[in-house]
């Protein structure tokens, strides 16, 4: 943002390293996509729709989807991203921990202050960014219920896709 004046569109791949017990759905290290949006007007109705559209187009059909309120330090207001699970199809199992619903990354609006100390006028415009697991993507994709099973190598796993 400080060498780009809006409107800004980026999508950023990168590996995470992260401080955090391992289970079925979460992991230390993980690809992650980040996306960052900046212009005139921008609202939470076009990161849902932005999120919605873009996974829609991941799947090939429409995905159940929701935000919930949560905290980010870059974005006010902050949200988790959920999808319904695809194992049980939102009824509740061990994959998604009997909630029906798998955590797929954070989002939120850009909060001014981001903006203002990259030099962008916070009044006239807005944005948001999210950031999701590639993995709990592939997850979903192709019904792996450990995201651990990525990181094992086995060729058998590998061998199916």
């Amino acid at each position: 943002m400080e060498k780009n004046k809006p409107p800004i569109r980026i999508i950023a791949p990168g590996k995470v390293f992260r401080h955090e017990a391992t289970d079925a759905t979460h992991e230390a290290q993980f690809y992650q996509l980040e996306g960052l949006v900046v212009g005139e007007n921008i609202s939470v109705a076009n990161l849902k729709w932005t999120l919605e559209t873009m996974f829609e187009k991941l799947f090939g059909k429409k995905m159940n989807i929701r935000l919930r309120p949560s905290y980010f330090p870059f974005v006010e207001p902050g949200f988790e991203m959920d999808m319904s699970c695809f194992k049980c199809e939102g009824r509740g199992c061990s994959t998604c921990k009997n909630t029906g619903w798998i955590e797929i990354g954070g989002s939120g609006m850009v909060h001014p202050k981001v903006l203002e100390s990259a030099g962008v006028d916070s009044k006239k415009y807005s944005g948001f960014a999210f950031g999701y697991g590639v993995d709990r993507i592939a997850m979903l994709k192709y019904g792996i219920d450990d995201v651990r099973l990525l990181y094992q190598g086995d060729l058998r796993l590998v061998n199916q896709f």
